[in-house]
């Protein structure tokens, strides 16, 4: 197993992470902050003002999502297993 196999394995894997946790980061995000500036301007300053609506947000972009990133997983997973007998020792 050769340093720049296990290079790419790696970087394979950390992208995959990155490119599945996107979406419903950036739902949470976007939510967030469009509650941030509603409370700036009406000054209620309400902690479960902004939890709940990003909670729906992200459970919605799971749901939304979710196929997309199952399908991502189960290729990536695939690939890795294929390729297990052709790792070079």
């Amino acid at each position: 197993m050769t340093s720049q196999y296990i290079i790419q394995f790696f970087t394979e894997a950390i992208t995959l992470a990155l490119m599945l946790s996107l979406p419903p980061l950036m739902l949470g995000l976007v939510v967030g902050v469009v509650i941030a500036i509603f409370q700036t301007v009406t000054q209620i300053n309400e902690q479960t003002l902004v939890i709940v609506p990003k909670m729906v947000a992200i459970i919605a972009g799971l749901l939304l999502f979710g196929g997309w990133m199952l399908n991502q997983m189960v290729s990536y997973t695939v690939g890795v297993f294929n390729t297990i007998p052709n790792i070079p020792g």
